[in-house]
């Protein structure tokens, strides 16, 4: 059995409310690594390919940023599996609880161990 943990990505467009929070969720997780980033030129932390290549699985917030990620990545997503959560940017913070708990129960089907 190996120690090491399995690395999330979490993107959404501006990486200021729904990628942040999905990432918080995983903070001190004894088996998933988290960390966000954006995919818009604003974006806090805008996604890289070194992002992509950490990543063992990818969580989009929505469609369109999977379709940027294949657009721009087509060969650092290859075998890569990328999930779409579909949770809009609807939420004022990443500490709303309406937030929170969307985000969990979106990841409850893709991470049964979260």
């Amino acid at each position: 059995m190996t120690d090491q943990k399995t690395k999330l990505l979490f993107l959404c467009s501006r990486n200021r409310w729904r990628s942040p929070a999905a990432e918080a969720l995983f903070k001190n997780h004894p088996l998933y690594s988290a960390r966000s980033a954006g995919t818009e030129n604003g974006a806090r932390i805008k996604v890289t390919a070194c992002h992509l290549g950490w990543a063992d699985r990818i969580f989009c917030m929505e469609r369109k940023h999977a379709d940027r990620l294949r657009e721009k990545f087509p060969e650092e997503l290859s075998g890569k599996p990328v999930v779409i959560l579909r949770i809009p940017d609807d939420y004022p913070s990443p500490h709303d609880p309406a937030l929170i708990a969307r985000l969990r129960a979106a990841l409850a089907a893709h991470l049964p161990d979260a």
